[in-house]
């Protein structure tokens, strides 16, 4: 009494589709990590920046220098 889903072939179509929604799913929690790491450290790298010139840590010329290369 399976209703027809117990043939012995059904895992030939249910593993690729589970192993796509297993990839879909690791996919988007990679991609959510890395946008939530990249857009939080840029800011903080910039305002550290902003904050140790403003202090007088360092000057105007490694302050251009430094945000140069924070943007790439």
């Amino acid at each position: 009494m399976m209703w027809g889903y117990y043939d012995g072939w059904s895992w030939l179509w249910m593993l690729p589709i589970m192993l796509l929604i297993w990839g879909a799913v690791i996919a988007v929690a990679i991609w959510a990590v890395r946008t939530l790491a990249t857009s939080r450290n840029s800011g903080d790298a910039m305002d550290t920046l902003r904050r140790r010139l403003a202090a007088g840590e360092i000057s105007q010329e490694d302050f251009e220098k430094t945000r140069r290369i924070l943007q790439g």
